[in-house]
């Protein structure tokens, strides 16, 4: 067992938890196909191509979660799987800026948004789907105006706070949550509809 399922119910979670799956086996067959390149690299260009395979294998897992129907118990697993995913990267990179989420998501976007995905599928009630964004735009204003205050106070880059800008439409939001099969589709395709009215 080593492909994507997060139709997970009781026991399939269960064995997600003590099995190996395709996650660990990406970061397994990143390692052979880039350490061999990445000892002959200096520092930062050994960065750049490993951000730049790893944004690479995020864009076609985020085409595959398109694919793919969740439980509540499914999209807890996608959340640990997209943790040890960015945990491992973080163990890879060699500047000190990347070995935080913040950081390491600022310089790869398609890790960011696989991060977002993972947060928005994980919610417990459609409720509180609206609110999650929110925190995350404000969270990312926030986080656009500390850097732009360090940038006016040093003359340069705050070094890529804006790690949590939300990314992901609501077009997109609305297919995510289709994929939950415990989440009526037609609630789902109201959730913006009185936000854009207004």
């Amino acid at each position: 067992r080593g492909g994507m399922n997060y139709d997970l119910d009781d026991e399939g979670y269960e064995l997600s938890l003590v099995g190996e799956g395709y996650i660990g086996k990406l970061c397994l067959n990143l390692d052979e196909l880039l350490d061999p390149l990445r000892i002959h690299l200096m520092p930062c260009l050994s960065d750049a191509v490993f951000v730049g395979a790893l944004g690479g294998a995020a864009k076609r897992i985020e085409v595959a979660i398109r694919r793919t129907q969740f439980t509540a118990l499914g999209a807890l697993t996608l959340d640990s799987d997209i943790r040890y995913l960015l945990n491992y990267a973080k163990e890879r990179v060699n500047a000190v800026e990347l070995k935080s989420n913040v950081g390491l998501q600022s310089r790869c976007q398609p890790l960011a948004r696989l991060m977002q995905i993972s947060m928005l599928m994980s919610v417990d009630d459609l409720e509180d789907v609206l609110d999650l964004i929110l925190s995350m735009k404000k969270r990312s204003t926030e986080s656009a105006a500390a850097n732009a205050a360090l940038v006016g106070a040093s003359g340069r880059s705050g070094g890529g706070l804006s790690g949590s800008r939300w990314d992901l439409s609501n077009e997109d939001v609305k297919v995510f949550l289709n994929l939950r099969v415990d989440f009526e589709g037609r609630k789902v395709n109201e959730l913006f509809h009185s936000t854009e009215k207004e």
